[in-house]
């Protein structure tokens, strides 16, 4: 049987994974901030909300897929906010890209509201998310994700559940994010040395990827990277931006160094300077390499 859920959140990646609620069976009400995103999920059967208190109400779950912790806090905490349609008992699903000490804020506000929180980032790019392979990250009470986890294989792959502390799932997503884009900027160097050697970067990028590195961050980024596919953005590089420096402010309330972040937020930094860097996929970065080498 269905469960009853509110949906917040419909970009490129919300769209996607609340299309899979639907399609499982679930009553889902969906909210966006520009309600004209949410008109295909309508027509498949979804219900819009007006707010984002309309689609916390009466839910068994609400998730929510905003781009910030800006935009989560609106969401939640600000007028019409879900926290206040919640009820008791009832789950709040974080599975955006937050920072870890706004999932711990999260985790007591719900907490004192007699709300339940659990965070469960997801590994994957639109693509994925529309096809529900993406891999989900969970952190929560046991029993509130085991009630969660026909959710969870509706949208998803795989889940692994990390931790009882919510918060601890955006560590790890902010920990992947920065080892992806690390792969980005590496990859960069990389193919920018060769292509300046006069050998192709589609031919390099098969030889890597189909004996070194056959991974699916190589394939995809290697593929993006060779081709110089940077529009439209699968993932904005604003929001690869906005991971680091996630990352980095984890990594500093835990005195962990991580040099390469340092790095790679300024190389974010460089591509967002440049015009129309911020509209581009952060593999964009990759695109700095070049144009240091002169080519």
């Amino acid at each position: 049987m269905g469960m009853k859920i509110g949906f917040i959140g419909l970009g490129q990646m919300g769209q996607g994974i609340a299309a899979n609620l639907v399609k499982a069976g679930h009553d889902v009400a969906v909210y966006n901030r520009s309600a004209e995103k949410a008109a295909a999920l309508v027509a498949q059967g979804a219900r819009l909300a007006k707010t984002p208190a309309v689609a916390a109400d009466g839910a068994e779950a609400v998730f929510t897929m905003v781009a910030d912790d800006k935009a989560l806090e609106a969401v939640t905490f600000g007028a019409d906010g879900l926290i206040s349609a919640l009820a008791p008992g009832a789950v709040h699903v974080s599975v955006s890209t937050i920072s870890v000490a706004f999932a711990e804020r999260l985790t007591e506000e719900h907490a004192k509201a007699s709300q339940h929180f659990v965070s469960a980032p997801v590994f994957g790019r639109p693509d994925a998310a529309a096809a529900a392979k993406l891999v989900v990250v969970a952190a929560g009470e046991p029993e509130v994700i085991a009630r969660l986890q026909p959710l969870f294989d509706a949208i998803g792959q795989r889940t692994f559940v990390l931790s009882e502390t919510p918060s601890r799932a955006n560590l790890v997503k902010l920990s992947g994010n920065f080892l992806i884009a690390s792969v980005i900027e590496s990859l960069g160097e990389a193919i920018a040395l060769v292509a300046k050697g006069g050998i192709d970067p589609a031919a390099y990028v098969e030889m890597l990827t189909s004996t070194l590195f056959p991974s699916p961050v190589y394939k995809i980024y290697g593929g993006l990277i060779a081709a110089e596919t940077f529009s439209p953005a699968g993932f904005a590089a604003t929001l690869g931006q906005k991971d680091v420096r996630l990352a980095l402010a984890a990594a500093e309330a835990l005195n962990v160094p991580l040099p390469l972040a340092s790095l790679l937020r300024d190389r974010f930094l460089a591509l967002l300077a440049q015009p129309g860097g911020a509209e581009l996929d952060w593999s964009a970065i990759s695109t700095l390499a070049k144009r240091d080498s002169g080519q």
